[in-house]
């Protein structure tokens, strides 16, 4: 369950880092706008995206439900380790075994299927970003057209440039027309992404 916590957390410093970039402060002078570059922060893209903002409060969503999935299982492992610790006296060891052997396979399924929940979420969000990914891709070579660019740098590998070379902006507003949202539910990951 901890690993879910972590997805669901990334998942939320993702948006708010992605709205913290955009609102940093740039330098007095940004320099000159070089013609033929452009920038593109995909980052910024899924987190200020309808689309992109559709497809975290849904994972958020989907995350929720399993851990409520999960949870009678923590529940119960627990109920039953606190009543073998305190039966250790008056259990008879044979029964004692087990018990001990019963928890030790619930355990067991429980870690399994916190396994499978966090691979398939882990895959459902990727064939989300994957669709996005998809009806970006003719936006963003329209965008390059249009703004003449001879090359198109991706923001995260650039630390400081001119704001009017950047194109996220454009690219966000046409996807937000293009691919305002994606309802989807948890996908099973199928058999040959397992390997």
């Amino acid at each position: 369950m901890k690993s879910l916590l972590i997805a669901a957390t990334a998942l939320a410093t993702l948006a708010a880092a992605g709205t913290a970039s955009a609102q940093a402060a740039g330098p007095q002078n940004p320099g000159p706008v070089l013609p033929g570059v452009c920038i593109y922060f995909n980052q910024r893209l899924l987190a200020q995206s309808t689309v992109g903002q559709a497809v975290q409060t849904r994972m958020t969503q989907l995350a929720e439900e399993v851990r409520g999935e999960l949870q009678p299982y923590a529940t119960s492992i627990q109920t039953e380790i606190a009543a073998l610790q305190q039966g250790q006296a008056t259990i008879p060891a044979d029964q004692m075994q087990q018990r001990r052997q019963a928890l030790q396979q619930r355990i067991q399924e429980a870690q399994q299927l916190e396994q499978t929940r966090d691979n398939e979420l882990r895959y459902t969000l990727s064939e989300q970003r994957r669709q996005i990914g998809v009806a970006v891709e003719p936006i963003l070579i329209a965008v390059y057209q249009e703004r003449g660019c001879g090359i198109m740098l991706d923001r995260e590998s650039v630390f400081m440039a001119n704001p009017a070379m950047d194109v996220t902006d454009l690219v966000i507003q046409r996807l937000n027309t293009a691919l305002p949202t994606l309802s989807f539910n948890r996908l099973p990951v199928p058999a040959e992404a397992q390997q």
